[in-house]
């Protein structure tokens, strides 16, 4: 009888808001039969913060490895196994700037992974806060100022608002194709014979990835490591989230046209949208093997859904992003679940999405501790994304230091490490290769669809 008041009662809530909605977009599509984010899979109701750490955060955060991620084997997040090597620093935009080259080092149980990225840090007095990127297979050019140029990952953009930038790209952790995860940083993790339908997936390791980035940046002192956020596009976006929800050092989670399996609600009818049969069909290596197994076509009536991986974020900030043109991201599913997803940061005492309806393109709902943006256009991240996510950092006190210009007599050149022939001055859509033959320049950015 109570559990049946309670589903009485989130249906009421969740009408209520639909009610609003409707007549502020014209009865659009809404939530149904949504699972109750503050009551537990035993049917118990959560009511307090300790009860929320302790009982319904943990339990959510299984069920997502269990059932969509992946387990990822403990043995990879062991951080006395990581090291780095920075093997090229120099200044950079007209030396308001410093650009590292960092290579992060595994040593698995079944032999040694490593993958490169890059770092640019504004100059200034005291440490400054950062944006990780997870940068997909794009191409983009290498400027001739050693700084890589692209829409999607606007270095000069973000470092001249004040904020330091790393960024990686997945391939060079895990490919995207199936590989039979004999590739990457599987291989020297676990044997492919040894895995079953609960083992990680693709977009956990390149999670993994980000929080290996996050502990270099611990050990970099312009870098302050207390305000670190993590941007993501499309299966990007996915793995944002789910970096966000199993590592709670990213103070700040930012997902951009994630759809389905990242920000999107998945009891809600969008019909242009992705389901969660769709995209394991054709990448099954992105989660595990339980998730089209056990979920695929059950969408309306599956006891968890995406609004409970938002809410593992809180009290932290969260972003989520979209764009107007994009349905197959389901925009109002990525509305929705941040809308109720909010409950979880108001038993901190904070506000969640601070709206009653969905937005028009180019508005931006900002007030509370969750963000959602509607940018004008189609799938992609664009520098109008960064700039929203950006300002919300601003609004709760992130605020970097704008980096002046340093006089080209006062600059320093390569350090030890260098090139010598400084061939990262490469040609456009084309990485440059370093003496040692290994890949460790990003070649980034045109985004491409998921």
């Amino acid at each position: 009888m109570k559990k049946s008041l309670m589903n009485l009662a989130m249906a009421a809530f969740v009408a209520m808001l639909a009610a609003a909605t409707g007549a502020a977009d014209g009865d659009q599509p809404t939530p149904e039969n949504v699972p109750e984010l503050m009551r537990t899979f035993a049917g118990v109701d959560v009511k307090t913060r300790e009860e929320w750490e302790k009982v319904r955060a943990p339990e959510l955060l299984k069920r997502f490895q269990k059932d969509v991620y992946g387990c990822r084997p403990a043995v990879a997040d062991d951080r006395s196994r990581v090291s780095f090597k920075v093997y090229d620093e120099r200044p950079v935009m007209d030396g308001r700037a410093v650009r590292k080259l960092v290579r992060a080092e595994f040593d698995g149980p079944l032999g040694k992974f490593s993958f490169p990225f890059n770092a640019y840090i504004p100059k200034a007095k005291s440490p400054v806060p950062a944006f990780v990127s997870i940068c997909l297979q794009f191409r983009s050019k290498v400027g001739a100022d050693n700084v890589i140029t692209s829409e999607c990952w606007p270095v000069e953009q973000i470092v001249g608002r004040g904020y330091a930038t790393a960024g990686f790209l997945t391939d060079d952790v895990a490919t995207e194709k199936n590989t039979g995860f004999a590739q990457g940083v599987f291989k020297c993790v676990e044997p492919a014979e040894a895995r079953n339908d609960e083992s990680w997936g693709t977009i956990s390791a390149w999670a993994w990835a980000a929080s290996r980035v996050m502990d270099w940046i611990e050990t970099e002192p312009a870098i302050d490591a207390a305000r670190v956020g993590i941007v993501g596009h499309s299966r990007g976006g996915k793995t944002a989230l789910w970096a966000g929800a199993t590592d709670r050092r990213f103070a700040l989670v930012c997902s951009n046209d994630s759809g389905a399996h990242g920000a999107k609600l998945n009891h809600i009818r969008l019909p242009k949208s992705e389901d969660i049969a769709s995209i394991p069909k054709y990448f099954p290596n992105w989660y595990c093997g339980n998730y089209p197994k056990k979920h695929g076509g059950r969408e309306m009536t599956m006891d968890f859904d995406q609004h409970e991986l938002l809410a593992l974020v809180a009290p932290r900030l969260l972003c989520v992003g979209s764009a107007s043109e994009d349905h197959w991201a389901g925009q109002r599913g990525e509305w929705w679940s941040a809308k109720l997803a909010s409950p979880a940061w108001e038993l901190y005492g904070r506000k969640g999405l601070v709206a009653e309806s969905f937005p028009a393109p180019g508005e931006k709902q900002q007030e509370g501790g969750v963000s959602y943006h509607l940018r004008p256009g189609k799938h992609f991240l664009a520098p109008y994304d960064w700039d929203r996510y950006m300002d919300f950092a601003e609004q709760h006190g992130w605020a970097g230091v704008i980096p002046r210009r340093t006089p080209p007599h006062r600059q320093s050149g390569a350090r030890t490490g260098a090139l010598k022939d400084d061939r990262r001055r490469a040609a456009p859509f084309r990485r440059a290769v370093p003496e040692d033959g290994r890949r460790d320049v990003l070649a980034v950015l045109v985004i491409e669809s998921p």
